[in-house]
């Protein structure tokens, strides 16, 4: 392909060569056949001018080498056809005339080729001025089409708000959510719409913000023509040539389907939690009595007691106090009881609180001891002594931790071998903390890992498939993860995350941590 390339281009050369070559004869050829043919008619010998105009155009449009040639061919035609008699001294001053004439074709012939040159460069040069305008020009106008079409067809609100707090500018979607028309709100006060109030409470300060060259960020309700609205509100700085700010671009985007929506959400999430809790609770329901009457007898007896010590022949003062301080405890105990029970079925708004989670997991290993016992399963907790507090609604950690808890113990209840539940905290990478609950039971259904935390998906008998649904949701709401895993050989391991606040004091890497057996 090459080969052939390069023969096509020596091709042209010799074509361009032959061209150029052939107009110096030929142009020295036309000046000798008009000369014989004026000689012919007896009009004086005038081979000399016609040669000089031949040399001038084959310099012109042949270039510098055919227009010598054509200055040498002229030379020798003349000297051997026209003037073969004459001396060589006249022959040579002829000579040198042609070739001065040629040098000055020559020079001219360069100057010309240069202005060419830069009128060519010059030409290319505008033209891509011009290609570059024209582009430039388009795009604007297109930008500037893009522009208006998204202000007046935007579902959002857009307006321009000046430095003296007038609307510059405002789009039909911003005119509609006030019941006005957009030219009527041109050069009006934004106190005028919102009222003084609230503009001087939620809006002045965020636009000199934006007036001082800060882009503003902030969501706030608004009452307008649609009611009372969410909105979530941004500022951007205009700014002219001299960077100086000189108006404000306000974009507002409605959100309150979305707040209402997920505000909805939540409230079905925390009643499905507390559902959960309730349902959870009442499968305990035996084992609670259990453990709530067992302080209650035994306070009973304690007062029983000290009634006897007090009623004798002889009083005996000290064993009645001892019997009456047996009741208050475990009175209290009791009562200590009760009140863990109604604060896990409480229902209410999610608090979140600097909360001890080592605590809450105590707490709810002793509410669920009587189970455990039921089956006679121990409890393990290793628990690391230096966790930080974490921001948490205590009431939903403990749900959680229930939860992972009784699937534990229904894993194991029915197992002929060894059970065991351990129960661990610990501090992980990336400022997060980590609880897992492990059992020994019969392990993750086979082939359906990936469904536990479905809702509706249950392998009991008598489940509803929720608990775990519910606990994951808890969790991803407190910025952390639940997952799974089995054990080998047997069982499974639950684990979830807590976030750790950035303030949180960092713990000492050389402490193990407290390991308790309950």
């Amino acid at each position: 392909m090459n080969h052939e390339v390069k023969m096509k281009w020596t091709a042209g050369s010799t074509y361009l060569m032959a061209r150029r070559y052939g107009l110096a004869i030929g142009s020295v050829s036309a000046a000798l056949c008009i000369s014989l043919a004026l000689m012919h008619l007896h009009v004086p010998q005038t081979f000399g001018v016609f040669a000089v105009s031949a040399i001038a155009v084959t310099f012109w449009y042949a270039g510098t080498a055919p227009g010598v040639f054509a200055a040498v061919l002229a030379s020798f035609v003349r000297d051997f056809l026209f003037e073969p008699q004459t001396s060589t001294e006249t022959r040579l001053l002829f000579d040198l005339v042609f070739l001065s004439f040629a040098l000055v074709m020559t020079r001219v012939g360069r100057e010309r080729n240069q202005l060419e040159l830069r009128v060519a460069e010059r030409t290319a040069e505008l033209t891509r001025s011009n290609d570059s305008l024209r582009r430039e020009i388009a795009e604007r106008n297109q930008a500037e089409y893009l522009t208006g079409q998204v202000f007046e067809s935007s579902p959002d609100t857009i307006i321009i708000i000046g430095t003296d707090y007038r609307y510059n500018r405002v789009n039909p979607m911003f005119a509609r959510n006030w019941g006005r028309s957009a030219e009527s709100m041109v050069g009006m006060h934004i106190s005028q719409l919102t009222g003084m109030k609230f503009f001087e409470q939620n809006l002045k300060a965020p636009l000199d913000r934006c007036f001082a060259g800060e882009n503003v960020r902030f969501e706030v309700w608004f009452d307008n023509a649609l009611g009372r609205r969410y909105y979530a509100v941004s500022y951007s700085p205009l700014r002219t040539s001299s960077e100086r700010v000189e108006a404000a671009l306000a974009m507002s985007r409605d959100l309150t389907e979305f707040v209402l929506a997920s505000e909805a959400l939540r409230q079905a999430q925390a009643d499905l939690a507390h559902a959960s809790r309730m349902t959870t609770m009442g499968e305990l329901t035996a084992s609670l009595a259990h453990e709530v009457n067992q302080p209650i007898t035994a306070a009973v007896n304690g007062a029983s007691a000290c009634v006897r010590w007090l009623t004798r022949e002889n009083p005996d003062l000290g064993e009645a106090r001892e019997a009456a301080a047996g009741a208050i405890r475990n009175a209290k105990r009791a009562a200590d009881i009760i009140n863990r029970i109604r604060s896990i079925l409480k229902k209410g708004e999610s608090q979140r609180q600097m909360a001890d989670v080592n605590e809450l997991i105590r707490e709810m290993i002793t509410l669920l001891q009587s189970e455990t016992n039921r089956y006679s399963i121990p409890v393990r907790a290793e628990l690391d002594a230096d966790l930080p507090k974490v921001m948490a609604d205590p009431v939903q950690v403990q749900q959680v931790v229930m939860n992972l808890v009784m699937n534990g113990i229904d894993a194991m209840k029915d197992v002929d071998q060894p059970r065991e539940l351990s129960i661990r905290s610990r501090l992980a990478e990336g400022q997060q903390m980590v609880i897992s609950i492990s059992d020994t039971g019969v392990g993750l259904p086979p082939q359906q890992q990936d469904k536990i935390f479905d809702a509706f998906f249950t392998t009991k008998p008598h489940g509803i498939g929720m608990g775990l649904r519910i606990s994951r949701s808890i969790v991803e709401s407190h910025g952390g993860r639940l997952w799974a895993a089995d054990n080998s050989p047997r069982g499974a391991t639950f684990s979830f995350t807590l976030p750790i606040p950035v303030e949180a004091p960092e713990r000492d890497a050389k402490t193990l941590g407290a390991h308790t057996n309950v």
